[in-house]
């Protein structure tokens, strides 16, 4: 029996105009800014921190995840889809995708099966482009640092062999890792040792996710370290006079994006910082904004719950203020056979006895989850 592709059952959907799955969440179309008829930004003025603490924060995570994903983000939208479907009002508040894991192994972030956002192809690619304006933000101040190490009458004294800022762009794109930049004589800059990250990487994006406002951002932004003198002091964003012309930049990249599942039911995405060297999660105005407007909100955190969860906990909440009141621990039974002892190849052959060898690394995270006073939901 052959079943539709992610691909295929995303591209069959019947979307709802954005105005609608706005008045889902009871906001006023006017209150939209619209970018074309299936997706939508949010003004943060529609976040009520009183009405927030109201509802319910429901984390989804996992047990130590296999390379292929243990589909965190399905269940996330399949249990919002299942609240609603009981007459819940509910949103799902996740991450969104960067081009480097869609174009790699991974593939994309916006759910699968029949549990997926909307317009899947538009949310994987440049969805609002709130990738290239952290893109552009970030290499801002790699344009200001260069541009002072030139200057001959303006320059803080920034030691090049000292800078710890990288350019980034949202690509997969090894031979770009380490380079030398400001070859071409003169008036091209100062030879020095430069290389690229990825966007998710970008300490712009870790900052634009756990801002609270356009005020807080552009503090944040300043306080971002460049590197030293030729004295050995410290030289931060604000020395350059960045901050104000990096935050403009990202003026319309604080606000969340509304879509909707392929049941119609809302759906908020912002921010992606990668678990591993950041937070993991999405932005805290989007956390607030979907608990500002709905009485459960379901978020998820990347990687297991070893990273991804304990981020979750030790950072955004304690930055945002935020209790969530269960923990949903995604356990594949795939997953369990890997941490029983089977090859990544492996995998998908049946084999009971090392699923139930696999269980000690799932009753760990259910332990870890529970020091954090949150009771744990296993989903298998």
């Amino acid at each position: 029996m052959s079943f539709p592709s992610d691909l295929e059952i995303a591209q069959q959907a019947q979307m709802r105009h954005i105005n609608e799955i706005g008045q889902r969440l009871s906001i006023d179309p006017d209150r939209l800014e619209l970018y074309g008829r299936h997706k939508a930004k949010l003004p943060l003025d529609l976040i009520d921190d009183a009405q927030a603490r109201k509802s319910k924060l429901v984390l989804v995570t996992a047990l130590s995840p296999t390379p292929a994903g243990e589909g965190k983000t399905t269940t996330s939208i399949g249990l919002n889809e299942g609240l609603n479907a009981i007459g819940k009002k509910a949103v799902v508040v996740l991450r969104e995708p960067s081009l480097g894991p869609v174009f790699g192994m991974k593939g994309g972030a916006a759910g699968g099966g029949y549990a997926q956002v909307v317009p899947m192809e538009d949310i994987n690619l440049h969805f609002t482009g709130d990738f290239s304006a952290i893109e552009k933000a970030n290499n801002l101040l790699s344009a200001l640092i260069d541009n002072n190490i030139q200057s001959r009458t303006r320059s803080l004294g920034i030691d090049p062999r000292t800078i710890a800022w990288k350019r980034v762009m949202d690509m997969n794109d090894r031979a770009l890792r380490e380079i030398v930049i400001g070859l071409g004589g003169t008036g091209n800059g100062v030879p020095r040792q430069e290389g690229f990250n990825i966007t998710p990487a970008s300490e712009v994006m870790a900052i634009l996710c756990l801002a609270n406002d356009m005020a807080d951002l552009k503090e944040r932004l300043g306080s971002i370290y460049v590197g030293n003198t030729i004295d050995r002091d410290p030289i931060y964003a604000r020395d350059l006079n960045a901050e104000g012309a990096m935050a403009l930049l990202l003026k319309d990249a604080i606000k969340p994006n509304l879509v909707q599942t392929l049941e119609g039911n809302p759906a908020i995405l912002h921010g992606g910082p990668f678990a591993n060297i950041a937070q993991g999660v999405n932005s805290v105005v989007a956390t607030r904004m979907g608990m500002s407007l709905a009485d459960y909100v379901v978020t998820e955190a990347g990687f297991g719950a070893d990273l991804g969860a304990e981020k979750f906990f030790d950072i955004k909440c304690r930055a945002a203020g935020l209790e969530p009141c269960a923990a949903v621990i995604v356990a594949t039974v795939r997953a369990l056979r890997y941490h029983g002892g089977a090859d990544i190849k492996e995998v998908n052959e049946a084999s009971p006895e090392r699923v139930k060898k696999g269980l000690d690394n799932l009753a760990r995270h259910i332990e870890n989850v529970g020091k954090f006073g949150v009771k744990a939901v296993v989903a298998v």
